[in-house]
């Protein structure tokens, strides 16, 4: 099945805003386990950094599209199971490698 790509820059840049707001709000949830827990899970600060590093690209007008996965990726696969958002961070890492879907005719 192929990931679905952002059409237009607002919705790519949309995709991103919202994978910020999904980061802040598993960390919320994990601060009800922290007793348990003791700290955040590593991987949850690698994508938190990533995510923040193309919003602020996005913010400086220093963003740009490439060919390889974002640095995050490796990390949010190898715990696709913890984070409910995970198909959003591929539909964002899908976009960065592949440019917008200008193709489609929505």
């Amino acid at each position: 099945m192929a990931l679905q790509r952002a059409r237009t820059p607002e919705e790519y840049a949309e995709w991103v805003k919202q994978a910020k707001f999904e980061i802040g709000d598993l960390k919320e949830c994990l601060l009800f386990e922290m007793e348990e827990l003791g700290r955040f899970p590593l991987f949850l600060g690698s994508l938190e950094e990533g995510i923040d590093a193309i919003y602020d690209a996005m913010c400086k007008g220093e963003y740009a599209f490439g060919l390889e996965d974002l640095t995050f990726m490796e990390v949010a696969n190898l715990h696709a199971d913890e984070i409910p958002f995970h198909v959003l961070l591929k539909q964002i890492n899908e976009t960065h490698r592949k440019g917008l879907d200008l193709d489609k005719d929505n």
